[in-house]
């Protein structure tokens, strides 16, 4: 994929190195702005840098020196120089996990499996980064509501954004959501709305407000601030390579919910080439589903271009989105970079979390089942190259979705004494 790279256009906001909008599919540009449709061939917007006086050494030099957070790439982003100096929540620099006890239990060799671990921003999951990323375009824009169709982490994400940068936020969810994830939601002050119906009902709903005078001034983070919000994805490439180095993984599991976050990591990976940061050279690109929501795991199976939306019904409610907009995005990259889209179902989700849990001691929501359970199978197949460096996002806390696991629980109840212990066969 080409990194696109134009002269600035001219406009009335500083987002740093962005220089135009432009559209994936026919290249049209536009000023930087809140849409994210193209008004010649209603293709998906995305954002076009002007990195032409980077050097590579004096920006890795910069990054290095930068803030333990996602503002360390502020040259790479749609942000000014001077974001990390505003009220954010500041996400990212999460761990990347060896994860040798793993690796031991998948068939993969040792040194050579990692765990990106988002569980560790602020709001427990990778959404952070890319509420960080819209709220800064919101406020070059001049919008003060903040909002959001979700399927739960990204309506936690918008309530601690909006609050800690005082904005009002008013987020939409489907109506039956895991509990955890409304609470923490709630929590965070905001207006909270369950809606009716499926999150592709949310969505839908909220295409809608936007072009009604009732959401006047407001910026709906994965709609008309789309093209912003998701490039915070990109850093999750960005932290990968600096981790191991400065160098590409041979291979990436990511989980698929719109498919955005892994059509970003790809865009991300190839900008890091293009700027001379990591050396050149293959890498693959491997996406995760839920089986209760796999359109783009049929299409990719059965070897489809256009993508066929399906009624979700999985336990990984926050991959749950049937008509994914990224979806043949997603396709084309797995297919360019020799990668594949697989899927499990609910009972090896579950597997897959107790599997992390108990071997790396990190406790992943049911995207993080998914990833890895995906990535279990893909060993088994023979997909994988169980020698070849390979990491694998975890996307979220595990406290979110405790349902899953429900059945966990004590090992043993006894008297406080020594007899009731042995009695209890724990010696």
């Amino acid at each position: 994929m080409a990194v696109q790279t134009v002269e600035s256009t001219t406009n009335s906001v500083d987002l740093g190195p962005a220089a135009a909008l432009s559209c994936r599919e026919c290249g049209h540009r536009v000023p930087l702005g809140p849409v994210f449709a193209c008004e010649e061939c209603f293709g998906p917007l995305e954002i076009a840098y002007d990195f032409s006086s980077y050097g590579a050494e004096e920006l890795r030099e910069r990054i290095e020196a930068g803030p333990a957070n996602i503002w360390r790439y502020a040259p790479l982003l749609p942000v000014p120089a001077d974001v990390a100096d505003k009220p954010n929540i500041n996400p990212g620099w999460t761990k990347l996990v060896q994860a040798d006890n793993l690796a031991r239990e998948l068939g993969v060799e040792p040194g050579k499996l990692f765990v990106k671990d988002d569980s560790g921003n602020p709001t427990h999951s990778f959404k952070d980064r890319v509420v960080a990323q819209a709220l800064e375009a919101a406020r070059a824009f001049g919008f003060t509501t903040l909002s959001c169709s979700s399927t739960g982490n990204l309506a936690g994400a918008v309530g601690a954004a909006a609050a800690r940068a005082g904005f009002r936020s008013c987020v939409f969810i489907p109506h039956d959501l895991e509990q955890g994830k409304v609470v923490m939601a709630a929590v965070y002050g905001g207006e909270l709305v369950g809606i009716e119906g499926n999150y592709d009902d949310v969505n839908r709903f909220c295409s809608e407000l936007i072009g009604d005078p009732a959401g006047e001034g407001w910026g709906f983070v994965n709609v008309n601030l789309r093209p912003y919000y998701a490039e915070g994805s990109k850093t999750l490439a960005y932290e990968i390579c600096e981790q191991l180095g400065w160098r590409l993984p041979d291979q990436i599991v990511v989980p698929i919910a719109s498919g955005s976050q892994l059509t970003k990591i790809d865009k991300g990976l190839q900008e890091l080439i293009r700027l001379g940061l990591v050396e050149d050279r293959p890498y693959k690109i491997f996406g995760a589903q839920a089986e209760g929501c796999s359109p783009v795991s049929t299409a990719f199976k059965a070897g489809h271009d256009v993508v066929r939306p399906q009624k979700p019904d999985t336990i990984a409610k926050s991959l749950a989105i049937g008509n994914p907009a990224d979806g043949p995005y997603v396709l084309d990259i797995a297919r360019r970079t020799g990668g594949a889209v697989e899927d499990v179902n609910d009972e090896q989700v579950v597997e897959a979390i107790r599997i992390l849990a108990r071997t790396e001691g990190v406790f992943a929501e049911t995207a993080g089942g998914v990833t890895v359970g995906v990535t279990k199978k893909l060993v088994e197949n023979g997909v994988l190259d169980p020698s070849k460096t390979t990491v694998v996002l975890n996307t979220g806390d595990g406290l979110k979705t405790l349902d899953a696991v429900a059945g966990t629980g004590l090992t043993a109840t006894i008297r406080p004494s020594l007899e009731s212990f042995r009695d209890a066969g724990l010696v």
